[in-house]
């Protein structure tokens, strides 16, 4: 009797969600607006639903919290690792998808949009906190469904821009999941550079940071009103101050004083 046939991991990652033009233009429109409507869908969802206390115990949900905050802050990781070994142009031009080159070493070596998987993680580290069923509906649906809109829109550029070079990449490494072959090498063999890091990504690290703040004070004044919230609302304000001085100081040294640039002969800048 012959079994299932497996699909190769490398035929499922060809498998092309720029054939459909309604998903690549819904790609493009993200894209160019995902900076702020990604934030403020993860803000709408939260204010519409009710935080729902860990296995219905308001003095246990510290160990939910902790886990999606985990899971947010393991996203970020992932970005920075990514961003510390080889830098992508990540917001296009002029609001619109656009490469200079194909990225395949990092991490990009082994994953196609590992910062888009290092979003994923963020989103659903909130979701994680938040904890209510319709919640979770709606955010996996929406970022779902937007990040694969905006790979649409990607892969329709870069195919047509780099045809048979991306063909092959695209055999070689899958679309949203790890390939561990070589990454111990890849690790190893690749400087990290972490003022880049800094350099690149402290807005995502500051408005990551600010909606984990934001999200353990909504459910707070939500279970016990602004008056039993009172003590996370003071903890939350000097954290809040904390993330806005460090912010300042990375926007200061990025726009004036240029500390923090570390980019090599003919490296460019986002």
């Amino acid at each position: 009797m012959i079994g299932p046939i497996r699909a190769n991991p490398a035929e499922v990652s060809l498998r092309r969600l720029d054939q459909h033009d309604w998903l690549v233009r819904l790609g493009a429109f993200f894209f160019r607006t995902r900076d702020y409507v990604f934030p403020l869908v993860l803000i709408a969802i939260a204010l519409v639903t009710t935080p729902r206390p860990f296995l219905g115990r308001f003095d246990s949900d510290w160990v939910l919290d902790g886990i999606g905050i985990l899971v947010a802050f393991s996203g970020l990781l992932l970005r920075a690792v990514v961003i510390g070994l080889k830098y992508i142009h990540r917001g296009g031009k002029d609001k619109k998808v656009h490469a200079d080159d194909l990225v395949q070493d990092g991490i990009f070596a082994h994953c196609r949009n590992p910062l888009y998987v290092g979003n994923l993680m963020i989103a659903g580290g909130f979701l994680i906190v938040h904890n209510d069923v319709l919640a979770y509906v709606a955010g996996l649906l929406f970022f779902g469904i937007a990040y694969l809109a905006i790979v649409a829109a990607e892969e329709r550029y870069l195919r047509g821009r780099f045809g048979a070079e991306y063909e092959e990449y695209c055999r070689r490494v899958p679309r949203f999941a790890l390939r561990f072959a070589g990454l111990k090498a890849t690790l190893a063999s690749t400087e990290f550079r972490w003022r880049r890091v800094v350099r690149k990504d402290y807005g995502t690290i500051f408005t990551t940071a600010s909606l984990a703040v934001l999200m353990v004070v909504h459910e707070q004044v939500v279970w016990h009103g602004y008056d039993g919230a009172k003590s996370t609302i003071v903890v939350a304000c000097i954290v809040e101050g904390v993330l806005c001085a460090l912010w300042f100081t990375a926007w200061t040294l990025k726009k004036k004083t240029g500390a923090l640039r570390s980019l090599k002969p003919g490296e460019r800048h986002g």
